[in-house]
């Protein structure tokens, strides 16, 4: 229903695609996707049975499935200490257990089609972490490696799995983030250094490149044969910035991310 989920459906209809995408938001399903027209249709990530009754609409209407995007995701920005269990699971239930729900109901399909791709969206926070975004990057290294596993045991299936990892893109990410409750007390011994994080990071994202940027990369993907186990896509600052990781000693490229973040 927007950011990158959007412009994906979009395209890749716009290329002849039959596309379901999902919403928390969305009214319940009543007709099939159509070429060049994506449906909306309604699943919460967070939801075992609404995962459930999704896919069984979508094989219903269609038989099988043939391209699974995982892109449900949001940020929440706070300190380790003020975060709470509730807020840190919640991160955690949609952009980890919320791919994970999704692909157990997809997987099976896939399998029995001998079939099938899976693209997990993930971040370049899930290749180095970020300053008070620790349950975030958390998340997406989670998903990297639960996207490693998948592609060793999808390997014989005929099932490709891959993981798309951007950087800051023009999206509704930033309106949608949120903070830690304890993190807008102006008296955290946190509050000046973590609001100086999000100024940074909301600025980088509103001068972030256009989401259509991933989307092509993605549309190019369901034709392959064979994809990489990851794609970086995004400013070529930020994408250099991420194989510098691997170049400089990691105390070298800490100090980096804070004087970027202003921390």
């Amino acid at each position: 229903s927007s950011g990158f989920g959007r412009a994906c459906a979009q395209l890749m209809a716009e290329r002849g695609l039959r596309v379901y995408g999902t919403s928390r938001h969305a009214p319940p399903p009543v007709e099939p996707a159509s070429e060049r027209r994506p449906s909306l249709i309604s699943m919460d990530v967070r939801d075992e049975s609404s995962v459930q009754s999704a896919v069984k609409f979508v094989l219903e209407q269609q038989g099988r499935i043939d391209v699974l995007v995982n892109n449900a995701g949001f940020g929440i920005m706070g300190s380790i200490e003020e975060t709470s269990g509730p807020e840190a699971l919640g991160q955690f239930e949609t952009n980890f257990f919320g791919v994970h729900r999704v692909c157990r109901h997809v997987l099976p399909v896939m399998r029995r089609q001998r079939d099938g791709l899976v693209i997990n969206i993930g971040s370049i926070a899930g290749r180095f972490s970020l300053p008070f975004e620790g349950f975030y990057a958390a998340s997406k290294h989670a998903l990297a490696a639960l996207t490693e596993s998948m592609r060793m045991e999808l390997a014989q299936s005929g099932i490709r799995v891959t993981l798309v990892e951007p950087g800051d893109f023009r999206t509704e990410f930033t309106a949608h983030r949120e903070l830690a409750a304890a993190a807008e007390d102006p008296d955290s011994p946190y509050s000046a250094r973590m609001h100086s994080a999000l100024e940074v990071a909301a600025e980088d994202e509103r001068h972030g490149a256009d989401p259509r940027m991933l989307a092509e990369l993605v549309a190019g993907l369901v034709d392959k044969r064979r994809v990489d186990p990851r794609y970086l896509v995004g400013l070529r600052s930020q994408t250099l910035l991420t194989r510098l990781r691997w170049m400089i000693p990691d105390a070298w490229f800490e100090k980096l991310l804070m004087s970027h973040y202003r921390v």
